[in-house]
């Protein structure tokens, strides 16, 4: 593409048909498909044939974020309907939120939520950050998200969560509560899987990554260079730090798995090595980004004109995207967080 060319959010556009979008998870999370994209040649897979496409001394890095019943059904005091979902808890006791209400709420306003605990918990708004409103409740938060909350399922989902979606819009690995959405790529791998990786000498690395309610917002600008990212909360422990740095530095590969974890190890990286530490992050990823760290990248099939899809563009390339995204409609690939997966190799 020519480097005078603006890019506009026409320029990650793509039509999808609704039926593609996958519903419900496969029964057997490992059974996706897998769409190997190596710049021109693509490759239909199925998930498992990831076992033949790594080697050992390959470093898998995995978002080990935990995904909570952030979405809170409540009420006024008056009786109307509130929708809360919990974007970030500040403190035990203090959050902030996307609240839908029949009328935008005021500082002091209340809610009222979990009415079968007995005395109900409220919420009381102090402010508001951007899109976001600023609460304090009258009880521990995370408290009343595991016994009240709902799985946060994205809008393209269109039932409600169920039992199996609280087990399987999750990973198996998930260890740190604090997303309030899924790191779907890791929704593929199986603790057996898991196991025959790491037999196969393929090393496997945890960094936490906090998803925000924000990886849904549309982007509302038509320049992308207007857009500003939301913002997450990333740590990356001094082990796991050492543990890439060492893969670097003997030339082996680095493997994100999903691109929360490729935001963290590229928010992260200075001079081509990983600085361990816990941040925020905001960094907006699109064609022209210079990759420090990542080689390949484990991802699903992401949203027309969403930023993830900026991403991906920017990782393999925008044409090969293009191309690869055009075969996986035309192959009848199962799309975004239920759906399949793709490996793609970093462009030169």
């Amino acid at each position: 593409m020519d480097a005078t060319h603006e890019l506009t959010l026409a320029d990650f556009d793509y039509a999808l048909p609704s039926e593609l979008i996958a519903q419900q998870p496969l029964p057997d999370r490992a059974a996706s498909r897998l769409l190997h994209v190596d710049g021109d040649r693509l490759a239909d897979l199925h998930f498992r044939d990831i076992e033949t496409l790594l080697v050992a001394g390959d470093v898998l890095v995995f978002n080990d974020t935990k995904v909570i019943k952030a979405r809170l059904l409540g009420r006024k005091p008056s009786g109307g309907k509130v929708e809360v979902l919990v974007e970030r808890i500040v403190e035990p006791r203090r959050a902030l939120a996307l609240v839908r209400t029949s009328h935008a709420p005021k500082p002091g306003s209340v809610f009222e939520f979990g009415h079968d605990l007995g005395a109900p918990v409220t919420a009381e708004v102090l402010g508001r950050q951007n899109d976001f409103f600023e609460l304090r409740f009258s009880d521990d938060v995370l408290a009343l998200l595991d016994h009240a909350g709902h799985v946060p399922l994205p809008p393209y989902i269109h039932h409600g969560d169920t039992a199996e979606d609280v087990a399987r819009y999750q990973t198996v690995y998930a260890a740190q509560p604090g997303a309030v959405a899924a790191p779907t790529a890791g929704l593929h791998f199986t603790e057996a899987l898991l196991t025959r990786l790491r037999a196969k000498g393929v090393q496997c690395v945890y960094v936490t990554l906090h998803v925000g309610a924000g990886t849904f917002q549309p982007v509302r600008v038509d320049r992308i260079a207007e857009h500003r990212m939301h913002s997450e909360w990333y740590s990356i422990a001094p082990a796991a730090a050492n543990a890439i740095n060492a893969a670097r530095a003997s030339g082996r590969r680095i493997v994100a798995i999903g691109t929360t974890s490729l935001r963290a190890l590229e928010s992260a990286a200075h001079e081509g090595r990983v600085q361990a530490g816990a941040r925020d992050t905001a960094l907006f990823i699109t064609p022209g980004f210079r990759f420090q760290i990542v080689d390949r990248l484990i991802t699903n099939f992401h949203l027309p004109k969403s930023t993830l899809l900026m991403l991906v563009s920017a990782f393999a390339g925008m044409q090969t995207m293009r191309r690869a995204y055009a075969h996986a409609v035309e192959q009848r690939y199962r799309f975004f967080s239920y759906g399949d997966a793709s490996l793609l190799e970093r462009a030169p």
